[in-house]
């Protein structure tokens, strides 16, 4: 049985933009968590072939590289077959996100607050299906300059629309000291300022992550 595959959604798509950076902060410390039973590199070697059906692998989403614009479906995508909707999509574009989204068992959106709410390009990113999200399981990481709570609560309803499964532990990660790349560069990533890094250890961030794993992996065992 392949590894369950677990998306880290950066969802602003804005440029410059910091959401890279916090996406792979969360994704390096999953990874790294020796709790959550995390399977390596798939092998062409029979005798290493990953059998274990907890494993689960973490894989980076970026929706700045989903090329979706504005919502402009002309269906409902709760109406589409449940269990084939990406052919009956009118726009190439959603029968591409709709392929994406349906290879991944479970997601992790890491998401900015902007004006109390999520980025647009989330909110657009998720109209967009129905069926391929419903039922899978979900977790939230905000952050901000207070930890973006208000965004993860707005968030939250919106996954509970789609029938996701939110799973309990939310994250919430106040940004003092690392700010935007200089220059605006488009892809580039800047280091994260470890004086924000020491507080959210010590405010036990890493340790509530290892909760949202572990969650994460209680729900897709139950599948």
């Amino acid at each position: 049985m392949p590894p369950k595959r677990v998306a880290v959604v950066t969802c602003s798509t804005r440029s410059p933009r910091l959401n890279p950076t916090i996406t792979h902060y969360v994704y390096d410390v999953l990874s790294a968590d020796p709790m959550i039973p995390t399977s390596p590199a798939t092998s062409q070697e029979e005798d290493n072939i990953d059998t274990d059906p907890r494993h689960l692998t973490f894989e980076i989403l970026d929706l700045a590289q989903q090329g979706l614009p504005l919502y402009d479906e002309n269906i409902i995508p709760a109406g589409l077959p449940a269990a084939d909707p990406t052919p009956h999509y009118e726009k190439a574009h959603t029968r591409a996100w709709s392929t994406v989204v349906r290879g991944f068992d479970a997601f992790i959106f890491v998401t900015p607050q902007y004006n109390w709410s999520i980025p647009a390009s989330l909110k657009n990113a998720l109209d967009y299906l129905f069926h391929e999200w419903k039922g899978k399981p979900a977790a939230i990481v905000s952050y901000g300059g207070h930890g973006g709570g208000k965004a993860a609560d707005h968030l939250k309803g919106v996954l509970n629309g789609l029938r996701m499964k939110v799973v309990s532990t939310v994250l919430a990660l106040p940004v003092k000291y690392t700010g935007l790349p200089i220059g605006g560069a488009e892809e580039e990533r800047v280091p994260l300022d470890e004086r924000d890094v020491t507080g959210w250890k010590e405010a036990g961030i890493e340790a509530m992550m290892r909760n949202l794993g572990m969650e994460l992996v209680c729900e897709l065992d139950k599948e």
